[in-house]
């Protein structure tokens, strides 16, 4: 599907159905703060299909959850504590979905568990958003279809997964499609290297936020891709809602003008986003990356600060709807929560300071 096709199809209509209902959730106007804690883990790791040989020092994919709900409700008891409004769950392998039980693993929970958790979240005061990546860098939870990306089964199971969330989380406002770091660079090592690129890229993210917006909800996506390709700010629909992340991870600090070239366009982009006509939530992190440590940083704890204090000043107001603070921490033992609220921590008080 073309852009031209995917408009004349009836974008129009979808994306209004989308608003609609993101303006309708509960009247629901405040500005976001989330936070997003992984619930699947198989975004991560090689898949092996039966009798397929493992290789030494390689990760994979875990055959049963990898969590904790001592954990998880800790985290999010925190969350509340610290006047969070969002949790986006990012799912994988953790539902059982009823169109495709047979990417569940050991342990993963039911619709109906994850349905009462979703409004239990809601009774907290929490908005609880689902994410599902699909990105083929990070969709290893999909199995046996992971390998088969843009095809016709591919498309079907993944349109089938978005449908049954939706009905699971009883539409809500947003459904987070990932979509980051397909690139080579960051398959490299694989034992199987899976990207689209160019058109199919582009046909495939329409033929998801046709689907998403199917179901009455806002698609939501990581905009790392517009780092390296301009044409993102026109091709991409402005009824997704983008995640532009931020971390210092490679130690450029916070000025455009002071950053090596090949970095500062991980900082543009929230300008250029916002010029674009864009809504975004952005990303911050208490991840600290390789290259952190060894510049002799051994904790993350101005990522949240420096980049609310970038958004406020380069980005319209009207167009930075909040924040989202990604910790990259599992929710299944101690030292994961302890980052997790770290980082629940650092972006509660960014967002309080910068008031």
């Amino acid at each position: 599907m073309t852009r031209k096709e995917f408009i004349s199809a009836g974008a129009a209509f979808a994306v209004s159905s989308a608003l609609d209902a993101a303006s309708a959730f509960a009247g629901n106007t405040d500005e976001i703060r989330a936070v997003l804690l992984h619930m699947g883990m198989n975004m991560w790791g090689e898949w092996l299909a039966p009798g397929e040989p493992k290789i030494a020092g390689k990760r994979y994919t875990r055959d049963e959850i990898y969590f904790s709900e001592e954990i998880w409700n800790r985290t999010i008891d925190h969350a509340k504590k610290r006047k969070f409004n969002m949790v986006v769950m990012d799912l994988g392998e953790f539902v059982v979905y009823p169109s495709h039980p047979e990417l569940a693993v050991k342990g993963s929970w039911s619709a109906d568990r994850m349905r009462a958790e979703v409004r239990r979240l809601r009774s907290m005061g929490l908005e609880p958003i689902p994410k599902l990546n699909f990105s083929a860098t990070h969709d290893q939870w999909l199995k046996q279809y992971h390998r088969m990306v843009a095809t016709e089964p591919y498309y079907r199971v993944c349109f089938d997964v978005i449908r049954d969330v939706c009905e699971i989380f009883e539409t809500p406002r947003f459904l987070h499609i990932g979509f980051d770091e397909e690139q080579m660079e960051w398959q490299r090592r694989n034992v199987v290297v899976n990207c689209r690129q160019n058109e199919l890229w582009w046909h495939s993210l329409y033929q998801f936020i046709a689907a998403v917006e199917k179901q009455g909800v806002r698609p939501w996506m990581f905009s790392d891709y517009g780092w390296e390709h301009p044409e993102f700010m026109t091709k991409c629909p402005k009824s997704v809602l983008q995640c532009p992340g931020y971390y210092n991870e490679d130690v450029q600090g916070y000025v455009i003008e002071k950053m090596k070239p090949c970095y500062q366009p991980r900082l543009k982009i929230f300008i250029e986003l916002s010029k674009a006509g864009f809504d975004m939530v952005a990303l911050p992190t208490n991840w600290v990356s390789p290259k952190l440590k060894e510049s002799g940083r051994t904790e993350n704890s101005d990522c949240a600060a420096e980049l609310v204090k970038f958004c406020r000043a380069n980005v319209a107001p009207e167009r930075l709807k909040g924040f989202l603070m990604a910790s990259w921490a599992d929710c299944k033992n101690t030292g994961a929560f302890q980052l997790n609220c770290a980082g629940i921590d650092q972006l509660a008080d960014a967002m309080e300071s910068a008031r």
